[in-house]
Order: C-alpha cells, then structure tokens, then sequence
C-alpha cells in the first residue's frame, strides 16, 4: 500500500484527481469505478475543472459505480445516480451509455445482483475510487461474520443509516437498504485508489492498515490488494 500523505481535505481532493486524471490520460479508454458520498465530492469538482480547462478528455471513460440505494428512483435527489449526474457526469463529455449504476428500483434482487456482476466481468476497471465507513465499510459492504463476494443487497447498519441521515429528511427517511459491489469486485480493480479524511475516521484508518484482516472490518481486506493507493489528510493519519 502506497500511502499520500495529504495537509487537508482539499489537498486529498487534488491529489486524488491528479491520480485519476493520469490514468485517463495514459488510457483515454479507462475503466474508472466511482464512489459517492461526501469524500469524493471534492474530487470530481477538481476533475470539472480540469475538463472545463480542456485538460480531461471523458469521452472514451466508462465509469462504474459502486452502490444505489434501494427503493429510488434515478430521478430522486438522493439516488446515487443523481448524484454522479450532479457532481460529475453533467459536467464532463462522458457518454450516458458509458455510466453504469446498480438499479435500485429492480424488482428481483437476485437477479439485480446477478446482472451487475455479470456486467463487471465485462468492464474490468482499470481505477477502483473508494471511501472508507467509519466502521469500516467499502461500497455498502458492512461489518459481518464473512466477507460479501459478489454484488449483494445489503441491510445498512443504524451508524451508516445515522452517518446518511444528514441527506435526508430525517433517520426514519433514509434508506434502509442498498445494492453494492462486493468485495470480489472491489478487489478485482487493477488499482484502487482509497481516499480517507478527518480526524472521524483515524481509529478505522489505523485498524485497516495495521489490524488484521477480517470481515468486522471490511476495508481490511485491502490489505491483500498489490496496488493499493491511499490518499488521507493529515487528521486522518494522526494515528499512524
């Protein structure tokens, strides 16, 4: 594991964006899986900023997403389909074709699972883009007695509902449930690029890289990945 050290959270974004914004040079083509959530946010604004500069050229990307929410619609605000369209994709030349996102109106969970793994068979990704759960999640993967392997829908624990909440109207609005690509897929990524910020999260920090692996902490399993780069401010390092 490769580990940036960054000064803050906006020193993060632009190191991130730098990290991505090369592998799309060097592969005009890439494969990029992408995350949501707030820690990316900052990220994709740099990479904006760099296409509108006509310095990032999207056209050929295929980006994939890692999660959906269960039960919204993708024109729903808080879908993450919205909001890679919001913070990213309307922004950027990238084909809508090429965006792909688990569907969270499905009516067959099985076969939503199914689907969405079969489709990673096909687009191997070049760049994994990933947060970290202050209890240790990667996509919706929670803390559990075995690692997820594929696609999976998961019921979200009450602290990842809590640390969700602050999007929605209230805790008892916030989706209770959400497809997500499993641990197998997360892994197969040729390189995965982690981003962690904030003093909140330097306890599971510390724990991913130097506790053992072990599916009560899902982003310990990284620990087994050949290239992994991880890109945290100064408070999420403090316990290293």
């Amino acid at each position: 594991m490769r580990i940036i050290r960054a000064k803050d959270y906006n020193d993060m974004s632009r190191k991130a964006a730098n990290i991505i914004a090369a592998q799309i040079t060097l592969k005009p083509d890439s494969v990029i899986g992408l995350a949501t959530g707030s820690t990316p946010i900052g990220a994709y604004k740099e990479l904006i900023n760099k296409h509108k500069e006509g310095n990032l050229d999207f056209s050929e990307v295929r980006g994939v997403n890692l999660d959906e929410y269960k039960g919204l619609t993708k024109d729903n605000d808080q879908s993450y389909d919205y909001f890679m369209k919001d913070n990213l994709y309307n922004h950027v030349n990238i084909k809508a074709e090429n965006c792909y996102i688990p569907n969270g109106m499905a009516e067959d969970d099985d076969e939503e699972c199914r689907r969405y793994d079969e489709l990673l068979e096909t687009l191997p990704r070049d760049l994994q883009l990933l947060g970290l759960g202050l209890n240790g999640h990667i996509g919706f993967n929670e803390p559990s007695d075995v690692f997820a392997g594929g696609t999976n829908l998961v019921q979200l624990t009450d602290s990842t509902i809590e640390a969700n909440s602050r999007f929605f109207e209230s805790y008892e609005a916030t989706p209770k449930f959400a497809y997500t690509m499993g641990i197998k897929g997360i892994m197969s990524a040729r390189t995965i690029l982690l981003c962690v910020s904030g003093k909140s999260k330097a306890q599971i920090l510390h724990d991913l890289v130097n506790g053992p692996i072990t599916p009560q902490v899902p982003a310990s399993i990284l620990q087994l990945h050949k290239d992994v780069i991880l890109v945290a401010d100064e408070d999420a390092l403090s316990l290293m």
